[in-house]
């Protein structure tokens, strides 16, 4: 395999979205300080499309999006299919939980409302939150700068056994000594 069909495989490996001929050439030019002609660039794709149809992969290189991306082959998706079930089963912290908690409560609500509640920072846990489809973006807040508005989802209801969101236990239901932190003192 010479070196342009290397970097181009790269670029393909690194790339999130499908990367297109165009957005490859450009790259291998500004590296190989050198032009290259769509047709050389479109042969050796066509060349890499076909290695990777061996039985000895369980990835290709697909056209899709008007790019080229690595995906797994088909007889691979019930595996992956566990792996993900696996991975989105996975407890929620408890900086997780609470963000949610926040977002249940007094949705829709804004990240920096969130943080406001809790008195840190939230991203991680809005961001696992929706990759697990616990929350939804529900919109935009009309405050400065248009803030995403985060409420949570109908698999959030079905999750925890919902109607709907007046079911949630009132704040006032919860026993006082729940909320509290540390040993009493006795005085």
């Amino acid at each position: 395999m010479d070196n342009i069909t290397l970097h181009i495989e790269a670029l393909i490996f690194a790339s999130e979205q499908p990367i297109s001929i165009k957005e490859i050439k450009q790259c291998l030019e500004s590296i190989l300080k050198k032009e290259l002609d769509k047709t050389t660039i479109q042969n050796k794709l066509t060349a890499l499309q076909q290695k990777y149809l061996n039985a000895n992969f369980s990835f290709q290189i697909v056209e899709l999006a008007g790019g080229y991306q690595f995906l797994s082959k088909n007889e691979f998706n019930e595996t992956i299919s566990i792996l993900i079930q696996q991975k989105s089963n996975k407890k929620l912290t408890k900086s997780a939980l609470e963000t949610l908690s926040v977002i249940a409560y007094r949705q829709p609500i804004t990240r920096g409302e969130m943080e406001k509640v809790r008195g840190v920072n939230c991203d991680y846990a809005v961001r696992k939150l929706l990759e697990k489809e616990l929350i939804i973006i529900k919109g935009r807040s009309k405050d400065v700068g248009r803030p995403l508005l985060y409420a949570t989802s109908d698999k959030f209801m079905q999750h925890f056994g919902l109607a709907s969101i007046k079911d949630l236990p009132k704040l006032k239901e919860f026993k006082h000594e729940d909320n509290e932190i540390g040993n009493p003192v006795e005085e």
